[in-house]
C-alpha cells in the first residue's frame, strides 16, 4: 500500500486546489458554486474557455495565483495517474483487493514464510500434494519472475507481499484458520518471532521452522515449533550417507522425489477409518490384497513409531498409518477404508 501512496497524495493535492479555486471565485466574484467550480476547472486545466463573467481586478490576481499553484499540481496528478496505470500498479492494486476477498474465506491452508531456496521447494512440494499454499514474501518482484510462472498459475497458490515478522501480516493471512506454517527465513531470530506469534493465535497448527545455529533448535521447539529443520546439518548427513550407504539413500530419495508421480508415501489417520476397520490386526485388514499398497509403518497415540509392524499388531483409532503405493493404489485404499 505504501508503494501507491503517491496516487492518494496527488488526488488530495488536486482536490485541495479545486476547493481553493471554487471558494475563491465564490467569495471574490460572487459566482454560484457551479460557476465557481467551472471557472476553477477551466483555469487549472488551461483549456482556455471564456470566463463566466468579466473578472474584477481581485479576481484577476486570484486567477493568476490559481494558475501558478495549479499548473504543477495538475501536472503531478496526470503524471501520477499515468504511472499508476502504465506501470501495472493499478493491476496489482485490483489483484490485492481480490486477494483480500479470497483471504476472508481461506482455511486449512499452509502458510510459507520466505521464498528462498528452501521456501520455494516447500511451496513446490506442497502444491504437488494439492495443498492450499499462502506465501508471504517481502522481496519485490520475486514471485512475478518468469521462472515462477508455473507456481503463480496454480489454483492452490496465493501470495501476499509483506514481512512475516510483523504480526498484522500473519493475521491478514488468517493464521487462526491455517493448518500449518513453514518459516524458512535465514534469520533464526525472525523465525523464532514468527513461531511465537503463530502459537499465540493458533495453538493447534503444525509449525515447521528452519534454523541455522545448533543452539536455535531447542529455543524454537521451546517456543512452540513442531519440528525444526537445519538444512546444513541435513545436507552434511546426506553427503556422508551417500558415501556409506549410497544405494539406500538413492532409493529413499527416488521415492520422495517422485512422490505424486508413480509412487507415494501417504499418512492416513485411523480416526478417519470406517469403524469396521478399527480394532483389527494388520493381517485382518489385508491392505495389500484390497488395494495393492503396502503398510510400511505407523505412529501410535504415544507418538512412537513402529517400523515394519507385525501382522498381529492391532490398529486403534489413535494410530496413524504410513502407506506406500502408487497414487491409484492409495486412492483405492482411501475409498474402501475411509468413512465418507
Amino acid at each position: 500500500m505504501k508503494k501507491i501512496n503517491y496516487i492518494y497524495y496527488s488526488f488530495f493535492a488536486l482536490f485541495l486546489v479545486v476547493g481553493i479555486g471554487t471558494g475563491g471565485f465564490f467569495l471574490l466574484e460572487g459566482y454560484s458554486l457551479i460557476e465557481s467550480f467551472y471557472m476553477t476547472m477551466i483555469t487549472i486545466s488551461t483549456v482556455g474557455f471564456e470566463e463566466v463573467r468579466q473578472l474584477s481586478p481581485d479576481g484577476m490576481l486570484f486567477t493568476s495565483f490559481l494558475i501558478i499553484i495549479s499548473f504543477g499540481v495538475f501536472a503531478y496528478f496526470i503524471t501520477s495517474a499515468t504511472k499508476f496505470i502504465l506501470d501495472g500498479e493499478f493491476r496489482n492494486f485490483l489483484k490485492n483487493r481480490k486477494m483480500e476477498s479470497v483471504l476472508k474465506n481461506l482455511k486449512d491452508h499452509v502458510i510459507v514464510c520466505g521464498f528462498g531456496r528452501n521456501g520455494k521447494q516447500a511451496v513446490l512440494d506442497l502444491l504437488l500434494h494439492k495443498e492450499k499454499v499462502l506465501l508471504i514474501e517481502n522481496t519485490e518482484g520475486i514471485i512475478e519472475d518468469e521462472i515462477n510462472e508455473e507456481i503463480r498459475k496454480n489454483e492452490n497458490f496465493y501470495h501476499i507481499h509483506g514481512d512475516a515478522v510483523h504480526e498484522e501480516v500473519l493475521l491478514r493471512c488468517k493464521i487462526e484458520n491455517a493448518k500449518a506454517l513453514i518459516t524458512t527465513l535465514p534469520s533464526d531470530a525472525d523465525n523464532l518471532f514468527i513461531v511465537l506469534t503463530a502459537v499465540e493465535f493458533n495453538k493447534t497448527m503444525t509449525i515447521i521452522s528452519r534454523a541455522s545455529d545448533d543452539r536455535s533448535d531447542v529455543k524454537l521447539k521451546r517456543a512452540g515449533a513442531t519440528n525444526v529443520i537445519m538444512p546444513d546439518k541435513i545436507g552434511g548427513t546426506r553427503m556422508a550417507k551417500l558415501v556409506s550407504q549410497p544405494d539406500v539413500i538413492e532409493f529413499i530419495e527416488s521415492i520422495l522425489l517422485r512422490s505424486g508421480v508413480d509412487v507415494n508415501i501417504e499418512e492416513i489417520s485411523c480416526s478417519s477409518l470406517d469403524s469396521e476397520m478399527l480394532n483389527k490386526s494388520i493381517r485382518d485388514l489385508n491392505i495389500r490384497k484390497i488395494s495393492g499398497a503396502n503398510l510400511i509403518g505407523l505412529k501410535t497415540k504415544d507418538k512412537n513409531f513402529v517400523y515394519n509392524p507385525s501382522p498381529d499388531l492391532i490398529i486403534t483409532a489413535h494410530d496413524k498409518l504410513f502407506i506406500m503405493g502408487t497414487p491409484e493404489q492409495i486412492k483405492k485404499l482411501e475409498n474402501i477404508c475411509i468413512t465418507k
